[in-house]
């Protein structure tokens, strides 16, 4: 299996190409890549075969942005180093062109040499070799803004670092510069994810942990699922080159952190064998700037008892999952059985805060909310106190409260919106219903419980259909009953003026008379179906919805309630970090949840 990148294409929304980039071999244009890729229906995986290609090939994709990045391959390639490629390429393009924003396809047209400069040095001949943002920072020039005014006014500007690139160094030098390619090129560091002579006039170090929480909810109200998913952000604005030890806690202590912490990655700067010796302590030297330390997933629900002795010890120390909205979605109710009830429970007591509902509310302050305060630890290392003092307000919701309920394609309008607390929003043909609680301060007090109730209401191509079905066969039986009556009387006078002269004549009257009442009872039982079908349960239930979901954000807490209890600077071990140096360092808890919630009837 081969480990080479053959090109590298990027298409807009409108499937425009905006950059092709080749590496080695003769790849496939791009309208011929694009075509390829939309032959296949949607929705597209991130590898797809295509073996109707001469010669077939392997497409891989990613979309961020509104921009779909495509790497096709002719060779078996190991798809995992592909896509992680592609990911790398973004964070790259939104660190250096879009200076930590959105990737825009006009951003990148106009930085063409930067982005070009950026592939060159990630990938060399399709072999990638750095991709890390402070090592391309010594390699990559990237404009900056007195640059740029200098160029448009037509001033000579000095680039702003220095050439250090292979492909730079071929360029055409002077007679009296020949020592000068090498006196500008940096000398390579031992650490390829930190850059060299690194300075900060204001020292800080942030740690913020941030869960994405997902919970199934069965209509018993049973948790069916839920499964917090966590990346330790971590930003160093630190000089020198620190040797870092962040350590986490969690409930059960050390000995519970390796079994909570569920497939977990680090950054290439974390040191393995210590966090497999001591799980739950993290050293590492950091990269200058804002990274991704870690992830992590947990599972929430509590582990079988009946499984082993340690699992029931674990299941002991573990708490039960903590869900501060919960909402349960009702239907069928009301004298037609057209009506709907989401009932949402707000709490704040989060596990080890107490009740914040009078903080709820208030915005949680960025000043307050770092946990951390400079200081010294013992041994020579600088550090910090514990976790547990890192917000005075406590948690509490820092956005609006949103409840999400789709809605069958069938119904045709909602009537009837009632909300006990907030703003509903629907209009005729929405997909879904949105349920907005406000958080603000002057919204008063979060904890409790709201209710929503409404009416749908069913397409009106069958309800006109079934009505004028109905009318026209009460119609039709009405006339039906009148011609039975008239012909029946006009057969008594008739059958009276022949009595004597034909012997048959009693009976054929009795005949037409119970064929008449046959045929209107006949008429009534099927009018009497058809009213009940038009208002049978099984049809009401299509018009129903079955989900609820909600979304939120939470600053203070984490659903898997890992703490920083401390992070220290070895001082032994650090570089060029002053003794007498005393960092601001701080800890942020935030808990998200987009449409994560949900609730199934």
């Amino acid at each position: 299996m081969g480990s080479s990148i053959e090109a590298l294409y990027i298409f807009d929304e409108l499937n425009t190409p905006i950059l092709q980039h080749t590496y080695r071999g003769r790849p496939p244009a791009p309208k011929t890549l694009i075509s390829h890729y939309n032959s296949h229906p949607a929705p597209r995986p991130s590898l797809l075969y295509v073996p109707d290609a001469s010669p077939p090939i392997t497409i891989f994709s990613v979309t961020h942005s509104h921009l779909l990045f495509l790497v096709p391959s002719t060779t078996d390639v190991d798809p995992l180093l592909v896509l992680e490629f592609l990911h790398r390429v973004i964070d790259v393009l939104e660190e250096f062109v879009c200076s930590g924003g959105p990737l825009i396809s006009t951003k990148i047209q106009a930085q063409y040499e930067v982005v070009a400069q950026l592939l060159n040095e990630m990938c060399d001949g399709g072999i990638v070799c750095n991709t890390e943002p402070n090592s391309l920072r010594e390699l990559v020039e990237v404009p900056g803004w007195l640059d740029k005014l200098l160029g448009n006014v037509g001033l000579p500007n000095t680039p702003s670092l220095p050439q250090s690139s292979h492909l730079k160094q071929g360029a055409t030098k002077s007679p009296f510069s020949s020592n000068i390619g090498t006196l500008q090129t940096p000398p390579g560091t031992a650490i390829p994810w930190r850059r060299s002579g690194v300075r900060h006039t204001s020292n800080e170090l942030y740690v913020d942990i941030i869960e994405s929480l997902n919970v199934t909810i069965a209509p018993s109200g049973r948790i069916l699922s839920a499964i917090s998913s966590g990346s330790i952000l971590f930003t160093a604005k630190i000089s020198g080159v620190p040797d870092l030890t962040l350590s986490l806690t969690a409930p059960g202590g050390p000995t519970a952190m390796r079994d909570r912490l569920q497939l977990p990655v680090f950054h290439p700067c974390v040191r393995l064998g210590r966090w497999k010796e001591r799980p739950g302590e993290l050293s590492f030297i950091p990269p200058d700037g804002r990274f991704v330390l870690a992830g992590y997933e947990v599972d929430l629900l509590p582990v079988d008892p009946e499984a082993d002795d340690s699992a029931a010890v674990m299941a002991q120390q573990m708490e039960k999952p903590f869900i501060p909205a919960i909402a349960e979605l009702k239907t069928g109710l009301g004298p037609a059985g057209l009506d709907f009830e989401v009932k949402l429970k707000l709490d704040t007591s989060f596990p080890g805060h107490g009740s914040s509902s009078s903080s709820s509310s208030s915005r949680y302050p960025s000043s307050s909310s770092r946990g951390f305060s400079s200081g010294f630890g013992p041994g020579g290392s600088a550090g910090i106190g514990s976790a547990s003092s890192s917000s005075s307000t406590g948690p509490s919701f820092s956005d609006d409260i949103v409840v999400t309920i789709p809605v069958p394609a069938a119904v045709r309008n909602i009537s009837d919106l009632r909300a006990s607390r907030g703003e509903v929003a629907f209009a005729p043909g929405d997909k879904e219903v949105t349920w907005t609680i406000s958080t603000r301060k002057d919204a008063g007090s979060v904890a409790g419980t709201a209710t929503l109730r409404g009416t749908v209401v069913g397409p009106i191509e069958e309800e006109e259909e079934d009505l004028i079905d109905i009318n026209d066969f009460d119609e039709e039986v009405q006339r039906d009953e009148h011609h039975l009556e008239t012909h029946s009387s006009t057969g008594n006078q008739t059958a009276t003026a022949l009595m004597g002269y034909y012997d048959d004549a009693q009976q054929t009257q009795a005949s037409q008379k119970a064929a008449a009442a046959t045929a209107i009872a006949s008429a009534r039982t099927i009018r009497q179906s058809s009213s009940a079908a038009n208002s049978n349960p099984r049809k009401t239930a299509s018009l129903m919805p079955n989900s609820v979901s909600v979304s939120f954000t939470v600053r203070g807490w984490v659903p898997s309630n890992i703490k920083v209890e401390s992070l220290n600077i070895d001082m032994r071990r650090s570089r060029g970090v002053p003794e007498t140096i005393k960092p601001y360092k701080g800890v942020k808890y935030i808990c998200v949840s987009r449409k994560g919630i949900e609730g199934r009837c």
